[in-house]
This record gives C-alpha cells, structure tokens and sequence, in this order.
C-alpha cells in the first residue's frame, strides 16, 4: 500500500455526459479474439524490458526501486524483473540462458539473505522481506517496514520463473526448487500473531505490526491468495471474508458503471498481473453478477471518465489523456492554478474524488493506463499513442514515471516546459512492470496461462471460495 493522502462523488462521475462511452462495447470473448497491438507497443514493451535488464545488479540480482535514481532496491521491483525476463526470451531480446542464469542467480541471493529481527543487518523476518534493502548487501534500508505485500509480489515474481524455467537441466530445476522453498517458509500468520482475523501491511521491529490491515477492495486481492495457498503457513480459510468485509463501503456506480471503487489504478491491476480472475468468481462477485476482471475493465473506464469530466478543471485532460494511480508528482507545493489555490504532491497515490483513497493534482501516470490494456484495449491504446506523443514523456526505457500539463513552476524533480507542464526525470520499477507483463498478457494469456498451474494459485482461489472458469469447479 502506498502513501494517499464543489466536487462530483464516484457515482456522478460515472454517469457525467458520455463519459463512459462504449464501457460495454468490448467483450471479454470480444477482446480475446482480437488481441493485436499496433507497432507502438513493440517498442512500448522492448523499451521497458530494457528497463529490468539492464539496471539489475548482475552480482545479486537485485533491482533498484527507480532510474536513474538507484539508492536502493524495491523488492517488488525485482519481482516484476523475475516476470519480464521470460517475456524478454519469448520476444527474442535475450537469450533464454542469460535469463536462467540471473534468475539463478536472484534466487539464490533470496534464499541466502539474513533473516531475523535485528533492526539492522537482515533482509527480512518470518520469510518475509523489508519492502527496499540496498543494493549491494540486501540489508533492510533505513527503517522500512517488513511488507507482506512486496513480498507478494517477490513470490509471485518467483513462482511465475518457476513455471516458465520448466526444462529437464540442474540451473532451470533449481529454479523451480528454490521458489517454491522460499515460498514455503513465508509464515503468513506472523503478520496476524497479535490476535487479528486479517493480513496486517507489516511490521517494524521497532514497534510491531501496522495497525491497518488488507482489507477490500485494494490491491491486496494476491496476499490473500498466496497465504490461503501456502504450503507450510496458510492462514485460516476465513481469511477470506475478512477481506472482503469492508466491500461495502467500496461499491460505486449503477447497472453496468457498479463496481468495486479503489481510487488508483494499481489496485485494480497488481494481482491481474498474475491470477487470470476472467470467468472465476468469489461469493461476492456471484452476488453482483460479474467477476474481478470485469471490475477492472469498470474501474479503468472510471478513470478515464473522471479525466474526461475533470471536475478540477485541469489542463491536458482528454479521452485520450487519462490515468490516475501511484506515481510521481512535481513536489509538495501550492500555488494558484485559474484563480485558486491548489495542492500538488510529490510521490502519492492519485485517483478519482468521491473514490476511496481520492487524490487528483494533475498528475498522469502513463501505467494508470497501459496497465490497463487487456480489461480495455479500445480506450488504451488511444491513449498511448497521444501519450507517445506528449513533448518529453517517452524516452530510452519507454514511458517516464508521470507528467502534469498544468505544472509550470519551478519543480524539484523533472523538467518544466512553459506549455506542456511538467515531465518526471524517472522511471519507477513497480510502475513499469505491470506495462510489460499485462502487455503479454494481452497479446497472448502469458503470465496467466502459466500461474494458472501453480497449485498455491488454485488452492489459495478454492480457499476463497472461487469457482467457474478456468478453476472447473
């Protein structure tokens, strides 16, 4: 979970004018039979797989949390890396050895890093791993919490390898050993030992659990899988309905604009980057008639129809021009924007106001949309191709983190264009790596098809009640 911090609520935003625009034009089946890119995406994707492949430290594996900036590394960051190196040898940009070996090579330096609860000196605790160490020792940096969530995205990252590294050699059979014991030894129920039905965020050593816990709807759809999985260290099966507890509160929209509001785009994303929720529903989705994946595809056109309504009077915003999510900003900073006095962020969460976990300043994140293309390519793809033509967003990794065509002061990060406002100067892993992996999930079920056959996956959805689909139950 990341930091968030006269107006139309959710619902209105949903129904202003034509702002959803076809939101049922595209079925999935629709979608499925027509999965070509046009030749923007090559690019696109050959661009941020570059990102992962050549920032990584070789020596360890280790991946740094943004670039050019690399003061420490974002353990999420390294699961996105585990998950584009194998659509990097389907794509033909790197050998399948080369990809084998520095996977070795970042699993081995999982397995091997100290655990414990010293304040300093290990990686993680319980199996678990503080949400950045540093890039050479692995250590805990500074005093960040030990994340059950970027820890979900490490396991994740390392299962989806063990599945793609499937041949009959030492290297790529330990692979496939080496994820699923360090998987193994995650003890879940470390992160309720203080007497809570439900997943806390993490824990400091300094003070003990977080106080807030996963509870829906957010991103924190995957935690809840892969500790209902886990093959040593499950939580209970209840798990479940205390995540999804507080669904309630997150219900936005009617008829076919309802859907479970999480203001940010990543959490509708994240856990789609490798569980398949098409056709596979929980008792809750049974109830509202459709499943998570259709959610996303409602919560994407939500964000572009709050873009497209811009109760804020932003400049830049279009049909074409939308995607609020986590990302960069300009800075912590007010100033006068058409006569009033507006609040702009540095890196916070964004999102649709009347949403939960609201936020807009102006800030577009390029990811906010692309990781979105297989719940909505028809709106997605417009928007990249005006987004690749945006003055100084596209650059040697592909898209910078974020840009605010209304920004057009001094700024402590970025560039300031008098016209087209402010363009970040970095790039950040986690932002990237849902646009390659749901790319490839697009064109061809890539990461899906094989999480599909991870038996944590299975048995964490059955756990949760899931069934249909894929699932066959």
């Amino acid at each position: 979970m990341f930091d968030r911090r006269t107006l139309l609520s959710g619902s209105a935003m949903l129904a202003a004018g034509a702002s959803l625009g076809g939101c049922t034009s595209l079925s999935v089946a629709q979608a499925a039979r027509s999965p070509t890119l046009p030749p923007l995406f090559d690019d696109i994707e050959q661009r941020t797989f570059r990102f992962f492949w050549t920032i990584v430290n070789r020596e360890n594996g280790l991946v740094p949390d943004r670039w050019p900036s690399r003061t420490f590394c974002s353990i999420a960051a390294v699961g996105f890396a585990l998950t584009c190196y194998p659509i990097g040898v389907e794509r033909g940009w790197c050998s399948r050895e080369a990809a084998r070996d520095l996977t070795l090579t970042t699993l081995r330096f999982f397995r091997d890093a100290p655990q414990g609860d010293a304040r300093a000196g290990t990686a993680g605790h319980k199996g678990f791993f503080y949400h950045f160490i540093d890039m050479e020792r692995g250590h805990r940096f500074r005093t960040v919490e030990l994340s059950s969530v970027d820890s979900t995205i490490l396991f994740m990252g390392m299962l989806f390898a063990a599945r793609y590294f499937d041949r009959d050699d030492a290297a790529e059979a330990e692979i496939r050993r080496l994820a699923q014991e360090i998987y193994a030894r995650a003890d879940w129920n470390f992160f309720r030992h203080d007497g809570r039905d439900a997943i806390s965020m993490g824990w400091h050593p300094e003070t003990g659990l977080i106080e807030r816990n996963w509870d829906g709807y957010n991103e924190g759809m995957f935690v809840y899988i892969l500790a209902l999985g886990a093959p040593e260290h499950p939580v209970p099966a209840d798990s479940w309905t205390h995540w999804t507890a507080t669904y309630p509160r997150a219900w936005r929209g009617k008829g076919e604009t309802r859907h479970l509001a999480f203001a940010p785009m990543f959490g509708h994303q994240y856990s789609h980057v490798w569980i398949d929720f098409r056709g596979i529903r929980d008792a809750v989705m049974r109830e509202a008639g459709f499943d998570y994946f259709e959610n996303s595809r409602r919560a994407a056109y939500a964000n572009r129809a709050y873009c497209i309504a811009n109760p804020m009077r932003w400049d830049g915003f279009s049909s074409n021009i939308w995607g609020l999510t986590a990302c960069d900003g300009p800075g912590d900073a007010r100033h006068v924007f058409k006569g009033e006095e507006r609040q702009f962020f540095g890196y916070a969460a964004r999102g649709p106001l009347g949403q939960p976990d609201e936020r807009d300043d102006g800030t577009i994140a390029p990811t906010a949309a692309l990781g979105s293309l297989p719940f909505a390519p028809e709106i997605v793809i417009p928007c990249a191709e005006a987004m690749r033509r945006w003055p100084g967003l596209y650059a040697e990794y592909g898209f910078l983190d974020s840009f605010n065509p209304s920004f057009k002061w001094t700024a402590p990060r970025g560039t300031v264009d008098p016209v087209h406002g402010w363009v970040d100067d970095d790039y950040i892993a986690i932002d990237q790596g849902p646009i390659l992996a749901m790319a490839a999930n697009y064109r061809s079920g890539f990461v899906w098809t094989r999480m599909r056959d991870v038996p944590a996956i299975r048995l964490g959805l059955e756990r949760a009640g899931f069934a249909g689909g894929w699932l066959g139950t």
